[in-house]
């Protein structure tokens, strides 16, 4: 996108979140779901697929676009974001970057016109380590795989048109060589998705685990063509997503610090606004001083993703960073509103549940410490 295409959208992304989906907030929290016609506008809007390449029907957004649209999604339920996360995120990463022709030809438009894809790779014993996966696909000599196994708490099973399951075709252990992605389209036999998951937060964006019982596929349905390359699609994906969920992380403490400042100002103990007590100052000091920080490096590093520069150690050092910032930013934000903080008819509430996880997917904090200290010590 030109600069004044993308700046529109901007807007008229940001408008539409205050405008209709901020209101309807509470509502997508007791329904734990997201309103129908929000989701056709958001589809009408192209959000589906705003960084899927423009001759599939998408806006092709580089990654400094996709974190600064994360700032706007940030600012409202993540059940909002996490309709279309999958398919502009990991899951349609692995189509853009590994698919073939023929299964981007097939599969982008869909995507960008509404439907939507899961990315099955977390197992009950295989989460920040792949090489623990179970789930295996076996080439049956007739032109077909069948696929056995399960996974767990995946985005959007439950809505899916198509799930890109990742299973071992190698003869391997514990490795991550073997590992292999498939185009698993839904109502095929064998394939059940489990009720949505009773989570902590987030609610509206629902996660399932998935169950593969002998589930057969073509081998047009291997992704790539190739088997083996499953862990590199994965990685890949994984990486480019976690500067999506630090800005997302950004604009969630943004609306906490807002949301704390007002409150700040209106509240009032011993008959004063409590923003003129000095720790309550503090509070809100110490959250602007963070937020600001990884604002600042959220866009650094997209725009070092996007010149290829660093692909490797800045997502990590984004997604790190800005999620731990974002539960700081929250407790604090609870702490400042006080009693009213603790009910769950407060913002700030909702966001304390709802940044909670964004410390332990697409790779936890740990996982990005061993990321960054390793390459480090790699120079």
């Amino acid at each position: 996108m030109d600069t004044a295409e993308f700046e529109n959208v901007l807007e008229t992304v940001r408008r539409f979140i205050r405008e209709d989906v901020v209101p309807r907030e509470r509502e997508i929290e007791l329904s734990d779901a997201v309103p129908a016609e929000i989701r056709r506008k958001a589809v009408d809007m192209g959000l589906f697929g705003y960084t899927l390449p423009e001759e599939y029907g998408g806006m092709s957004a580089s990654v400094e676009e996709d974190a600064r649209l994360c700032f706007e999604f940030g600012h409202t339920s993540l059940a909002f974001r996490s309709m279309f996360g999958t398919n502009v995120g990991i899951a349609g990463q692995v189509l853009v970057n590994h698919g073939s022709a023929g299964q981007r030809e097939t599969w982008l438009p869909k995507l960008a016109g509404g439907a939507v894809a899961s990315f099955a790779l977390t197992e009950a014993e295989a989460g920040s380590d792949p090489s623990g996966m179970r789930t295996r696909a076996v080439d049956t000599g007739d032109g077909f795989y069948e696929i056995t196994g399960a996974k767990r708490f995946i985005t959007n099973a439950a809505v899916a048109d198509v799930l890109m399951v990742f299973a071992r075709t190698g003869e391997g252990g514990k490795t991550t060589d073997g590992i292999s992605c498939f185009l698993v389209e839904k109502g095929v036999p064998g394939l059940v998705v489990g009720p949505k998951d009773a989570k902590t937060g987030q609610a509206g964006a629902w996660t399932s685990e998935v169950f593969l019982d002998r589930v057969r596929v073509p081998h047009t349905a291997l992704v790539g063509g190739m088997t083996g390359q499953g862990f590199n699609a994965a990685m890949r994906s994984l990486a480019k997503g976690r500067v999506h969920v630090a800005a997302l992380c950004v604009g969630q403490a943004n609306r906490a610090l807002e949301e704390s400042v007002e409150y700040a100002r209106s509240n009032k103990q011993g008959g004063q606004p409590i923003g003129r007590f000095q720790l309550v100052q503090a509070m809100l000091a110490e959250s602007r001083a963070e937020l600001d920080a990884a604002r600042a490096l959220v866009l650094d590093v997209a725009r070092r993703y996007d010149s290829g520069e660093d692909t490797r150690i800045g997502p990590s050092t984004a997604k790190l960073f800005a999620t731990e910032m974002a539960g700081r930013v929250a407790d604090r934000a609870v702490q400042i509103h006080g009693g009213m903080g603790y009910m769950r008819d407060t913002t700030v509430e909702r966001i304390s549940r709802d940044v909670r996880v964004m410390r332990i997917y697409e790779g936890t904090s740990e996982i990005q410490k061993l990321i960054i200290g390793r390459a480090l010590l790699r120079g």
